[in-house]
C-alpha cells in the first residue's frame, strides 16, 4: 500500500493588484510546485530511487525506466523549488532524492528494487540522466556536498555514461551536454566532459536555421522542442557555467526565439498545441523564465509572469491533476491520442521545467512588476515566421491565436495531426481530419507530404506538398483580423479527381468556426469528428469540388475562428477576387491584398 501523501498547505489568496490577470504570485508557484512534489511521495520505492506513479500503460522503455522518469523528473522540479529558495526546503524534498540517488545506482545489485536501469541498456535512461544532472548542479551546496563518497562516486559512474554519441540524431545530443557540465562543475573527468559539450553543441548547431529557430534533427521539425530543449539546456548551461562568451552566442538567439512564441499562448493561458508531447504541459513556460533569469527575451517581466503564469493556471485549473493531485497522461484531462510511445505514467512531469522560474529571485522584476498582457491580448497580428514557414494570427477581441503551418515536417512517417494539418489554434483540435486539404484517391484522403515553404509576408504564408506521386499541391494563406483565404493549386491530377478541404474542428463550448467556398468548390457539409484535445465531441464542416480539365485547378475558400458572440459572416469581412492564379482580398476594413497562388510567386 502505498503511504499517505501529506496534506499541502492552502493555496495563497490572489493578488489581482499585483496579477490582475491570473492572480498568481511567487507563493501561488511555490505552493503549486510543494502540492505536485507532495502528490507523488505516496509512489515512491522503499529507498525512493523510483517513483513508480500509476497509469493507463507503461512506456515503450518499461516499468523501471518508468520509475527513473518519475524520479528523475520530478527531482527536478524540487531543484527549481529549493534553490530557488536558496536552500529552504520546509518539506524536506531533497532528502528523499538524497536516499535515492544511493539507492537508485546501487548497480552492483542489478535486481535491487530501486537500481537504476542502465544507459546502455535502456536508452530513456540518458534522458532522465539530464534532469538528475541539472537537479544536482542546482542544489549542490545542500544535497551533492552532503552525500557520502559511496554514493556520489557511483552516481558519478552512472552518468558518466550519459557522455557518450548520442543514439538518437536530434534535441538529445543536448542531455549529454548537461550532464557533462554538471560533472565539469563537480570537478569529474573534466576533459571528457568538456569534449562531450563541444561535440553536443557541434551536432546541434547544423539545425540552426536563423531566427532563433532550431529543427529537432535533420530536415524541418519546429515545434515546442525549441523551446524546451534546443534553447532550454544551451542557455541553462551557459548561465550556470558563468560561461559568457557561450551566453553571448546562444542568449541572443533565445531572445529571437521568444519574440515569435510570445505570440503563440492565448489569452486563456493556453499555449499552441502543436508538435509532439503535449502532455509536457507548462514545460512551455521554461523558454520565457529562461530569458527572464540570463536577461535575453524581448519580453516584460510582467508580461513574462503573466504568460507563465497564464500557461501554469490554464491546466491546473482544467484538470491536469486527478483527485490524487497526479498529472496525467493528457492535455487538460486524460487523452490519448497527444501521446507517443515513449510516454509513460512520469512523461508528463517534465512540466517541471516550466518552474524555472522559481531560480529567480523573490525580488526579481518578474515577480514584482505589475502583469502586463500577452501580445494576443494587445492588438490584432498576422506575423509570419520566414525560418520556420509559419504564420501566427491573433484577434485581441477574444484573444485567441491561431498557426498556420507552411514549413514544419512531421517527425512520424504517418499522417500524425499534431504535425501535419495547415493550421491550429489555442481553442480547438487537432483532430484526426480539421484543416486538411487532400484529394481522394481510390476512395481514401490523401495525406499531406512534408511542407516545403515557397514564402511568407506581411498577411500571408505559402507552401507545397506532394500528397501523391505525379500531383503537387501549392497552397497560399493570408489572414486578417479573425478572416482567413485559404488557397490551393493542384497540378498533375487528372480531372474528377475529388478533394476535400476541412475546417476547424470545435467542440460545443468552444469558438465560433466558419468555412465558406469561393471557388472550386461545389458541396459543402458538417459532420461529427469525434474527441479533441479540448472535449470529447467535435464537429468539423468540409467543403468538396473535383479538379477541371487544366494542368491545373486552384480552389479558394474562407474560414474563420472566433470566440467574438454572434459573429459575423466570414463573407462580411473580405471579398476575394480570383484571376487565373491571383487573388485579389479587400478586406473588411478596405485594405487590399494580391497575391498569386503557385509559382512564381508573386
Amino acid at each position: 500500500m502505498p503511504e499517505h501523501a501529506p496534506e499541502p498547505a492552502p493555496a495563497p489568496p490572489e493578488d489581482r493588484e499585483l496579477s490582475p490577470y491570473t492572480g498568481w504570485t511567487r507563493d501561488h508557484w511555490e505552493a503549486a510546485a510543494d502540492r505536485l512534489l507532495l502528490a507523488v511521495r505516496p509512489y515512491g520505492s522503499r529507498h525512493h530511487g523510483l517513483i513508480n506513479l500509476p497509469g493507463p500503460r507503461p512506456s515503450s522503455s518499461g516499468v523501471r525506466s518508468d520509475g527513473l522518469e518519475g524520479y528523475a523528473r520530478t527531482f527536478l522540479l524540487a531543484a527549481f523549488r529549493v534553490a530557488g529558495a536558496a536552500g529552504g526546503d520546509p518539506h524536506g524534498h531533497l532528502d528523499r532524492y538524497a536516499e535515492g540517488l544511493a539507492s537508485g545506482t546501487a548497480l552492483s545489485h542489478p535486481r535491487a528494487a530501486d537500481a537504476w536501469p542502465l544507459m546502455a541498456d535502456t536508452p530513456q535512461a540518458i534522458v532522465e540522466s539530464a534532469s538528475v544532472a541539472i537537479s544536482l548542479r542546482l542544489t549542490r551546496p545542500w544535497l551533492w556536498d552532503a552525500l557520502d563518497d559511496g554514493t556520489r562516486q557511483r552516481t558519478a559512474d552512472w552518468l558518466l555514461s550519459a557522455l557518450g554519441p548520442s543514439p538518437v540524431d536530434n534535441n538529445w545530443w543536448l542531455f549529454g551536454l548537461t550532464v557533462a557540465g554538471f560533472l565539469q562543475d563537480a570537478g569529474i573527468e573534466t576533459d571528457r566532459a568538456r569534449r562531450t559539450i563541444e561535440r553536443s553543441l557541434a551536432r546541434v548547431e547544423d539545425w540552426y536555421l536563423g531566427d532563433g529557430w532550431y529543427s529537432d534533427g535533420d530536415g524541418r521539425a519546429f515545434d515546442h522542442y525549441n523551446a524546451w530543449a534546443l534553447h532550454f539546456y544551451p542557455v541553462l548551461h551557459a548561465h550556470l557555467a558563468g560561461d559568457k562568451a557561450m551566453l553571448d552566442r546562444y542568449g541572443p538567439r533565445l531572445r529571437a526565439h521568444l519574440d515569435a512564441y510570445g505570440r503563440l499562448f492565448g489569452a486563456d493561458g493556453s499555449p499552441m498545441p502543436f508538435g509532439r508531447s503535449l502532455t509536457y504541459r507548462f514545460a512551455a513556460a521554461a523558454a520565457p523564465w529562461l530569458g527572464a533569469l540570463t536577461g535575453h527575451t524581448p519580453l516584460t517581466p510582467g508580461a513574462t509572469r503573466r504568460l507563465a503564469s497564464g500557461a501554469l493556471r490554464h491546466f491546473l485549473d482544467r484538470g491536469a491533476t486527478d483527485a490524487r493531485g497526479l498529472l496525467t497522461l493528457g492535455w487538460h484531462g486524460p487523452y490519448e491520442p497527444v501521446l507517443q510511445s515513449y510516454s509513460g505514467p512520469g512523461s508528463p512531469y517534465w512540466a517541471s521545467k516550466g518552474f524555472a522560474g522559481l531560480l529567480l529571485p523573490p525580488g526579481h522584476p518578474a515577480w514584482t512588476d505589475r502583469e502586463e498582457p500577452l501580445p494576443a491580448e494587445s492588438a490584432d497580428a498576422v506575423t509570419p515566421l520566414a525560418t520556420p514557414g509559419l504564420l501566427v494570427q491573433s484577434t485581441a477581441a477574444d484573444g485567441l491565436v491561431r498557426l498556420h503551418n507552411h514549413g514544419s515536417r512531421q517527425h512520424a512517417t504517418d499522417d500524425d495531426p499534431c504535425y501535419a494539418r495547415f493550421a491550429y489554434s489555442t481553442r480547438t483540435g487537432p483532430a484526426a481530419d480539421d484543416n486538411h486539404f487532400a484529394l481522394v484517391i481510390a476512395g481514401r484522403p490523401t495525406r499531406r507530404g512534408p511542407a516545403e515553404p515557397e514564402g511568407s509576408g506581411p498577411g500571408w504564408a505559402a507552401s507545397a506538398h506532394t500528397p501523391h506521386p505525379g500531383i503537387r499541391v501549392h497552397s497560399l494563406t493570408l489572414a486578417h483580423g479573425r478572416a482567413e483565404v485559404r488557397a490551393h493549386l493542384v497540378t498533375g491530377a487528372p480531372a474528377g479527381t475529388p478533394v476535400r478541404q476541412t475546417g476547424w474542428a470545435t467542440t460545443p463550448d468552444g469558438p465560433t468556426a466558419q468555412l465558406q467556398p469561393v471557388q472550386g468548390y461545389t458541396v459543402r457539409s458538417t459532420s461529427d469528428t469525434g474527441p479533441t484535445l479540448q472535449g470529447p465531441l467535435s464537429r468539423t464542416a468540409a467543403l468538396h469540388g473535383t479538379t477541371g480539365d487544366g494542368p491545373a485547378t486552384l480552389f479558394v475558400a474562407l474560414a474563420s475562428l472566433t470566440d467574438e458572440p454572434d459573429p459575423a459572416p466570414v463573407t462580411a469581412l473580405a471579398d476575394v477576387e480570383v484571376a487565373g492564379r491571383t487573388l485579389t482580398v479587400t478586406w473588411q476594413d478596405g485594405t487590399t491584398s494580391v497575391r498569386t497562388c503557385g509559382p512564381p510567386w508573386s
